[in-house]
């Protein structure tokens, strides 16, 4: 069977690895020039991997441009996969392959279609996710259901472990899709359009903290808008400081002050009170200046130009 593999993030390069591994390497792989990673936290160039594994290699913007169909259509595929490609496939693209075109999608569909899937789960408090591969059709990730792996939100998740569970699921998932579609008679299960339910796309801005939000709130936006993505941040006397792990802090109650101002340090970082009264402690973060922990002092809600605008 001959396949045609789309992609250009990590779980891209995790699923071609995969595909590659047990002797199915796609015929051509089209991916994003490494000239504009910067599209995507999570970049992979998938091109050394592609050539190493005797794979024809595609850089495009669009994959529905007529030279990447035509690209397509001379090495004659069956199927495709689209993973890890933010852009709709529209018809002629997915008729290129006889036997279909095959998405994935970092969520249990119908549930949770969309952009920035993995930290909404976490924002949401999500305690159930799934992993799935589906049917590429004219909507958006609403095509019949190929396979779907379920599992639990662990209380603690942050987007880099929920990734990392995602890609190990795809990883597998995959190479029992390409079986599946060889048998000649693969799932293809309707999604209940009752349920769906929509993410809207984020961005690094998104990552601001509002200290004025209750301790839980602020812990689940650090969660979930960590590695592989840009991350929260404040600012503290004009810096923008980005905080990577944070904690409860037990008896926080003690502590009496205004929202996000510094209480006092801790063994391993600096403690922050939020605006329900509790706390959280800090315990890893970064600045350009590589700065000691703030000191009794307030993070300020906006970037200093921002303040001077308001």
């Amino acid at each position: 069977m001959r396949i045609v593999f789309v992609g250009a993030v990590e779980s891209s390069k995790i699923a071609l690895e995969a595909l590659i591994g047990m002797a199915r390497a796609p015929a051509l792989v089209v991916t994003l020039p490494p000239e504009l990673a910067g599209r995507h936290s999570d970049f992979a160039d998938l091109g050394a991997v592609a050539r190493t594994a005797g794979c024809a290699v595609c850089y495009t913007t669009d994959i529905n441009h007529p030279a990447v169909l035509e690209a397509m259509a001379s090495v004659e595929p069956d199927l495709t996969f689209v993973i890890g490609w933010s852009q709709v496939c529209r018809k002629p693209f997915r008729d290129v392959a006889p036997l279909g075109t095959i998405g994935f999608h970092p969520a249990a569909l119908p549930r949770l279609r969309g952009r920035a899937v993995v930290p909404w789960t976490i924002l949401r408090d999500e305690d159930v996710t799934g992993s799935t591969l589906f049917w590429l059709d004219d909507g958006i990730d609403s095509g019949p259901i190929l396979l779907q792996r379920l599992f639990t939100v662990a209380a603690d998740e942050t987007a880099q472990s929920l990734y990392a569970k995602h890609t190990t699921n795809l990883s597998e998932m995959v190479i029992e899709a390409a079986t599946l579609v060889e048998t000649g008679n693969p799932p293809r299960i309707e999604q209940d359009h009752d349920q769906a339910s929509y993410c809207a796309k984020r961005t690094a801005e998104d990552g601001l903290i509002d200290w004025n939000a209750p301790a839980g709130s602020v812990l689940r936006l650090i969660r979930a808008v960590g590695a592989p993505y840009p991350g929260a941040f404040t600012f503290y006397g004009g810096e923008r400081i980005r905080i990577d792990a944070a904690v409860p802090l037990e008896n926080s109650g003690r502590f009496i002050g205004l929202a996000g101002q510094v209480q006092c340090h801790s063994q391993r970082g600096f403690v922050v009170l939020c605006g329900d009264g509790a706390c959280i402690d800090v315990l890893a973060w970064a600045s350009a200046t590589g700065r000691r922990p703030p000191v009794h002092g307030k993070f300020d809600r906006h970037a200093p130009e921002a303040c001077a605008r308001d």
